[in-house]
């Protein structure tokens, strides 16, 4: 109702925060996991939560996070057959994610036959701001809230070579142009025309830029930002270097159909090395150590958040 959206616009989210902080640990319904082979998964689950948990307890009492509320669930997708959200980090996983709800969703009967235009321009899944307050508050409060996320650098990587070495109709001339203009000096008119061609160490010159000639973009944004993991208490935490298995076990969690397994295979350019430490490492040396020193700063949040070694 308008009066709802009056209110939600006075107070961007002061009457709701006792729901937020700090986060409640609530412990995952594990009623529907069959046979002991995922005792070391649930662990690890307990684990990250417990350091997530820790976490926020100490940065949100230094630092109160005022965002909206539409602003800080615009980033989940909804389930309702399975009471599932999903934060979607783009990079970690999140195509074939989507293929997974879809499924869940009956939207569609297998992972494997959807396309890649399909899972990201069909309007298939809802997300979380397209509900009222009280939708939002009930699937908050009742649904099974996940996450997963990747090392910030090979996050990094993977969406730089996936946006600027491959042909891109949207951010070679966005992004692409707006950065060659600013950072390289000698650009010739071909490269400032088409916007191809991005170097790492532009890309990264771009991201630490506080005056970016052209905002950020959700495949690089960080993931405090994405998810909000210190307001909002995500049940799973799931990780890109153990996809597989944390996804699977989750799926368990919900009451997926047995037959339903996350889906192996690399969404877009298949045939490219995955993005690896080895592959960081190689775009790593185009930095400075001021660079890198800053790219690291840049996310540095998230490497807390969900205990990643720093570089």
């Amino acid at each position: 109702s308008s009066s709802d959206q009056q209110k939600m616009s006075e107070s961007p989210f002061s009457q709701f925060r006792g729901l937020y902080l700090p986060p409640a640990l609530r412990p995952l319904n594990k009623t529907l996991v069959k046979g002991s082979k995922w005792k070391d998964v649930d662990s690890t689950q307990e684990k990250r939560k417990s350091l997530l948990h820790n976490f926020c307890k100490k940065y949100n009492s230094r630092k109160k996070l005022r965002t909206h509320l539409m602003h800080l669930v615009s980033r989940i997708y909804v389930e309702d057959r399975h009471k599932v959200l999903y934060c979607e980090v783009p990079k970690a996983g999140c195509s074939n994610w989507k293929r997974v709800l879809m499924v869940l969703n009956g939207l569609a009967t297998s992972t494997h036959n959807i396309s890649h235009d399909d899972v990201h321009y069909g309007k298939h899944l809802r997300k979380l701001d397209s509900f009222d307050l009280k939708g939002i508050y009930t699937r908050l409060n009742t649904y099974t809230k996940t996450i997963f996320v990747r090392d910030p650098m090979e996050r990094l990587v993977s969406a730089f070579r996936d946006k600027f070495e491959h042909p891109n109709s949207y951010y070679h001339p966005i992004f692409g142009k707006a950065i060659i203009k600013k950072y390289r000096h000698n650009a010739n008119e071909e490269a400032l025309k088409t916007g191809s061609g991005v170097k790492f160490k532009e890309f990264v010159q771009y991201l630490l830029d506080s005056h970016r000639p052209v905002g950020m973009d959700i495949h690089w944004e960080q993931v405090s930002k994405l998810c909000y993991p210190c307001l909002i208490n995500y049940d799973f935490i799931g990780k890109f270097e153990t996809l597989e298995e944390d996804a699977n076990y989750f799926l368990q969690l919900v009451g997926a159909p047995a037959e339903l397994k996350f889906p192996k295979f690399k969404d877009r350019h298949s045939s490219d090395e995955r993005t690896s430490a080895e592959v960081v490492r190689q775009y790593l040396k185009e930095l400075s150590k001021e660079e890198r020193q800053g790219t690291y700063d840049f996310y540095y949040l998230d490497y807390l958040m969900f205990n990643y070694t720093s570089p």
